[in-house]
């Protein structure tokens, strides 16, 4: 599961080059708010000249385009290396413009979206675009969302809490990976990153987007589970496989503890996370439960 998404000026051609060597699972080249628009011609034909170079070193390479420019962006910088398109201000209907234009050509039957939401419509939409064509994950953009609903978050950010709930819930209803959490804009306070990853992680955000290279280790360690996290959960695997086999539904471990589909569901996620498959089994339950 893809941990880590680091950003990346679509017009700075020495950031792009070195981009793939920082240790993000995913890059974001950026046709969108890093780039002004006089250079935006410069940043489609960068991008469009890096991203096959981007892909050969093993990352996912995604391109942010712009919402009031999306035929023309498509247009440059698709091909076949891409694993997708960040769509920005993603609402309904724009997303449905870019499945469109995906469509048109079977070249790009591969390319996923992102949903970007950053508008109040987007909020209240959630739940239709998680359902959408080719959308594979949600994102939230924060700067922009506070800024159009009027919200000036304090430190620990209660205000923003109810949507970002809202986005894992839409996510887990389509059955979606969890979402893609917000940057953290001061780019030198590793320690707030670090703990603010891990509440987005306790909420259920399975990533992060980065600014920075900086903040791509700290925002992988989060999102990786640890040596007893995996132990744990490969234990209640193996226990609830034995229980299966001997037709119970339920397990009780050692303290005592009941261990049902629920438990195992949380243990299945963790192993996902790990990069790890779960006993057959217990997989298919999951998946139908």
């Amino acid at each position: 599961m893809t941990r880590s998404y680091l950003y990346v000026p679509g017009d700075d051609e020495a950031k792009l080059a070195k981009a793939g060597a920082r240790g993000a699972d995913a890059l974001i080249c950026d046709l969108e708010d890093s780039v002004t628009p006089s250079r935006k011609q410069v940043a489609r034909d960068l991008v469009s000249s890096a991203a096959g170079a981007l892909a050969a070193t093993r990352v996912e390479v995604w391109v942010r385009v712009n919402a009031r420019f999306l035929e023309r962006d498509l247009a440059a910088v698709l091909q076949p290396c891409l694993t997708g398109i960040f769509v920005p201000k993603a609402e309904p209907a724009l997303l449905a413009e870019a499945a469109q234009i995906l469509d048109g050509d079977p070249a790009w039957r591969h390319v996923k979206l992102i949903a970007l939401v950053e508008t109040a419509q987007g909020v209240l939409d959630l739940p239709a675009i998680a359902r959408m064509p080719r959308v594979a994950r949600l994102s939230i953009g924060e700067a922009d969302l506070t800024a159009s609903l009027g919200i000036r978050p304090s430190a620990a950010e209660p205000e923003l809490w109810g949507i970002r709930s809202q986005m894992v819930i839409a996510s887990a209803a389509a059955g979606l990976p969890g979402p893609i959490g917000p940057v953290h804009l001061t780019v030198k306070d590793l320690d707030g990153l670090r703990s603010s990853t891990v509440e987005l992680q306790r909420w259920g955000f399975r990533a992060r987007a980065a600014i920075h290279p900086g903040q791509v280790a700290g925002i992988n360690e989060v999102f990786t589970p640890s040596a007893r996290e995996v132990a744990e959960a490969l234990a209640v695997a193996s226990a609830f496989e034995s229980a299966l086999a001997s037709g119970s539904g339920v397990h009780l471990d050692a303290d005592g503890q009941m261990v049902d589909l629920a438990v195992v569901r949380s243990a299945v996620d963790t192993l996902a996370r790990a990069g790890l498959t779960p006993p057959a089994a217990i997989d298919d339950l999951v998946r139908r439960a």
